[in-house]
């Protein structure tokens, strides 16, 4: 059964024969392999063009930013399932990236299309950034939604990944409307709000490589990316020295059951 169109049957990624490997236009074996460092060649990968200098260190610096974040719950799952099934590394890493959901290090992309909704409206309505800002920061007010790229539990004065980012930025004169519009919301949010929200690091990478040039569609590649590296340390020191079922325990112990008690037990 057909599903779908049937009518854009190519790629301009890659293709192969018996003498040679084409990558974006390039040989893999000639012009790519030993000649072009990962970041460069991830951004050729994506976009089909090498990236400038700026665009490279920015990518980079996002790369670095959100690659290791400690025992957050996608670590967790990772370690967990390896500790259950040593031999499969490759169940461990998706049960890591499959965590990567809207709350933890997925966040990016919300924010990245929050960016983009914001921009759309003001270009939408002929006003400027900061009232198009400020009539979506409301609206999310009035729904008790919180601010995608925004506010953080531990640096409620702010993230220092994320100043750091948005200060390289600068520097490299990569910022663009998307890093104005962040710091617009970085401004407003509070003020409408009426508590600290700090521009987290899931703000500022979105904004920082879309600035740079980086494609909408393709921002959650970064912190899948970058936590894939992150991942593998874990994993490593998992096969090495097991806190899987450490965990696991851990949670037993630290969960009350509220559920109905058996006949054992009072039921």
């Amino acid at each position: 059964m057909r599903i779908g169109k049937q009518d854009q049957s190519y790629t301009a990624i890659a293709t192969s024969d018996a003498e040679s490997i084409t990558v974006r236009g390039l040989d893999l074996c000639d012009e790519l392999i030993g000649k072009i460092d990962f970041t460069d060649y991830f951004w050729l990968l994506v976009l089909g063009e090498r990236p400038t200098q700026a665009q490279r260190r920015m990518m980079d610096a996002c790369l670095v930013a959100i690659a290791e974040h400690g025992l957050v719950p996608s670590v967790q799952a990772a370690r967990m399932t390896l500790a259950a099934g040593p031999d499969a590394w490759q169940g461990a890493m998706s049960a890591g990236l499959l965590g990567m959901g809207s709350v933890v290090a997925g966040s990016s992309e919300a924010a990245a299309y929050f960016l983009q909704e914001v921009l759309d409206k003001a270009e939408a309505d002929g006003t400027d950034v900061e009232t198009a800002a400020i009539a979506r920061l409301e609206a999310l007010a009035a729904a008790k939604k919180k601010v995608p790229g925004l506010g953080h539990p531990q640096h409620a004065s702010g993230d220092p990944r994320a100043n750091v980012l948005l200060q390289l930025c600068d520097e490299i004169g990569v910022s663009g409307r998307y890093v104005d519009c962040l710091r617009v919301l970085g401004t407003q949010a509070p003020k409408i709000t009426g508590r600290p929200l700090p521009i987290n690091v899931s703000g500022a990478i979105p904004a920082t490589i879309l600035d740079a040039g980086f494609p909408l569609q393709a921002v959650k590649a970064v912190p899948l990316l970058a936590r894939a590296a992150g991942l593998s340390a874990h994993l490593y020191e998992e096969s090495l020295r097991s806190i899987g079922f450490i965990m696991s325990n851990a949670a037993v112990t630290a969960i009350t059951y509220d559920g109905t008690p058996s006949s054992k037990h009072g039921g």
